[in-house]
């Protein structure tokens, strides 16, 4: 459950800096350019993903190691996708790895 609400804070933090103006973007895929090109929605729906993985943080765990949770998420996925997004690391291939290892991991040790 960690991992998919890791994965829903890593969808939202990116939809809300697809978003912002001060960001240097790069447009690899087409839904990069929907998302800059339509700030309203994809604020919207990157605000309602990011509620998604509180509330699910907040169903598995309790509410204090679920906030805790969250708050340590956003902060290392945000600086993450800050830092690494404008080098043109960050792309779907190496998400998807990264979270299916990270989702295989949790169910070994789970």
């Amino acid at each position: 459950m960690i991992t998919i609400a890791s994965l829903f804070v890593f969808i939202s933090f990116y939809m809300l800096y697809y978003t912002s103006r001060k960001a240097v973007l790069s447009y690899d895929y087409g839904f990069e350019k929907w998302m800059n090109n339509n700030p309203g929605p994809t604020k919207i729906s990157g605000l309602a993903v990011l509620l998604l993985a509180y509330s699910l943080l907040l169903f598995t765990k309790a509410l204090g190691t679920g906030t805790l949770l969250f708050f340590i998420q956003l902060m290392t996925i945000g600086s993450l996708i800050v830092i690494l997004s404008p080098l043109k690391v960050i792309n779907s291939k190496a998400v998807a790895v990264l979270f299916i290892l990270s989702g295989l991991i949790e169910i070994y040790y789970y």
